[in-house]
């Protein structure tokens, strides 16, 4: 069972609330996705073969799947032989993955909780995964050390997100796209909230430097950072930036790292 909202670290809560309420909004990409028999990625819908999110051979793998939302990164690696689990922070967005998965009959585990938090034994996965998952919702000091126990020695860790680059960009708060004046230090980055009446949540993101740093403190190497180029006839319905200015410079990176065999 998941645990009471009152019990839940403040961001973790805040977070929770409004995803329950911003589910609705995501039924539609959902149902495009689980249809999807390719993959594809990010606000800009990169191919899985410009990004490598998926690894080339995950059938019989174990995989945990961070801030899984609807579940179709799981739906994915299901088709392709791997036992995935998904954990998600709002109940809304699992009602959505268990109906899918009762549309297109399959079956797999999804968990309503706190990805900082898996309720699954240690080394219990060969792949942990995420989308804009836990990866952005999740304070990384402490998302990544859960995943890290999760693993089992030589298992990966995948996920993407927004680009380190992009933060000192991004306004505060409204839906104006980036431009080229920088609005905050790139030093320090670390939790931001946002000042928008109708937002109360909460993102994480690290300086790259940083990142490595953690990653490597917890025992993974590093193994790849795709800064994502959307392709020049990519859409998105997302403000974030135009599709010149994530041209130009990165908007969204995957990183690529493996748990050390004597971690």
């Amino acid at each position: 069972m998941s645990s009471p909202i009152e019990e839940l670290p403040e961001d973790v809560r805040r977070n929770r609330e409004h995803w329950d309420e911003w589910a609705k909004e995501y039924v539609a990409p959902a149902e495009r996705n689980w249809r999807a028999d390719e993959p594809t990625w990010g606000i800009w819908g990169v191919p899985e073969a410009d990004v490598g999110m998926i690894p080339d051979d995950v059938a019989g793998m174990d995989a945990i799947e961070l801030g899984c939302g609807t579940a179709y990164v799981s739906a994915w690696l299901a088709r392709r032989g791997a036992k995935p689990t998904g954990i998600d922070n709002s109940e809304a967005q699992l009602a959505t993955a268990r109906r899918l998965q009762a549309e297109y009959d399959l079956e797999f585990p999804l968990i309503h909780g706190n990805a900082e938090e898996v309720p699954r034994p240690d080394a219990s996965f060969d792949l942990a995964i995420s989308e804009y998952g836990a990866c952005l919702w999740c304070d990384p000091y402490k998302w990544i050390p859960e995943a890290r126990r999760l693993l089992r020695p030589g298992g990966q860790l995948v996920f993407l997100t927004n680009a380190a680059f992009l933060m000192p960009f991004m306004a505060l708060g409204g839906d104006d796209p980036v431009g080229e004046t920088l609005r905050r230090p790139y030093f320090g980055m670390h939790r931001f909230e946002w000042e928008d009446d109708d937002d109360d949540s909460v993102e994480f993101h690290l300086p790259h430097g940083e990142m490595i740093d953690l990653l490597r403190s917890e025992g993974f190497d590093v193994e790849g950072l795709v800064e994502v180029r959307p392709p020049e006839d990519a859409t998105s319905t997302y403000t974030i930036s135009t599709l010149e200015w994530a041209r130009q410079w990165p908007s969204e990176e995957v990183w690529k790292a493996r748990l050390r065999a004597d971690a």
